[in-house]
């Protein structure tokens, strides 16, 4: 592979390394922010994205750019091609299937820890598979051990995680108190109401103080 094919491919890799980075967060933001579970649902969006992304996506490019377009869409297809094509679109589905599953048990903060152990597996499952479809399983002890520490950094990340946030400051924190109704203010106010004492009543003396004094005139014509 010469130079510029080698900066391209390093180029598309990185690419590929920020999307599947930013893949888990934005899928367990969906999943928290769905109205129920949330589990399938981001799924189904996920199929939604492949069908638009997987499909609409390479047609267009085909068509506009002439990339891979050959004698036509409906030409190059072979049975063998589709199979195995297939069968790793549908492991590809799978694997976001069990990543949703892993981000929803684990809590809002379960990216920190879940993307790293797969992304941290993963390269180990692709290394032995492709040796095995391959046939090339004589590796150097150098790729061996480097193998040995991917995977002993992901059993490391998965005990020593941290632990998901209290109930008490969860992202959004405390649910405000409802408002009160116009029934439950009438009731609040009259049972304030009940509590307040009575007034005392003035006595006798104190009323005839109270009374307005007679003038003389009138007492001596009585």
């Amino acid at each position: 592979m010469n130079l510029s094919g080698s900066l391209l491919a390093g180029i598309f890799a990185f690419g590929t390394a920020l999307f599947w980075g930013t893949y888990g967060p934005l899928l367990s933001r969906g999943h928290h922010l769905m109205g129920t579970e949330g589990r399938f649902r981001p799924f189904i969006c996920v199929g939604v994205a492949y069908l638009l992304v997987a499909i609409v996506g390479p047609i267009v490019v085909m068509y506009t750019t002439g990339i891979d377009k050959g004698d036509g869409l409906l030409a190059g297809w072979t049975f063998r091609g589709i199979l195995w094509s297939t069968i790793a679109g549908a492991v590809g589905a799978l694997g976001a299937f069990t990543l949703i599953m892993a981000l929803g048990y684990g809590g809002p903060s379960s990216p920190v820890y879940v993307m790293p152990i797969v992304f941290g597996c993963a390269p180990v499952v692709s290394a032995f598979t492709a040796m095995y479809l391959n046939n090339t399983f004589k590796i150097s002890p150098f790729f061996a051990a480097g193998l040995l520490l991917v995977g002993v950094g992901a059993v490391t990340i998965l005990i020593t995680a941290p632990p998901p946030p209290k109930k008490g400051s969860q992202e959004h924190g405390a649910k405000p108190a409802a408002a009160k109704t116009v029934a439950q203010s009438k009731v609040e106010d009259r049972a304030i109401a009940e509590k307040q004492p009575e007034e005392p009543k003035p006595s006798e003396e104190a009323a005839a103080d109270k009374r307005p004094l007679e003038p003389p005139g009138d007492r001596e014509q009585a």
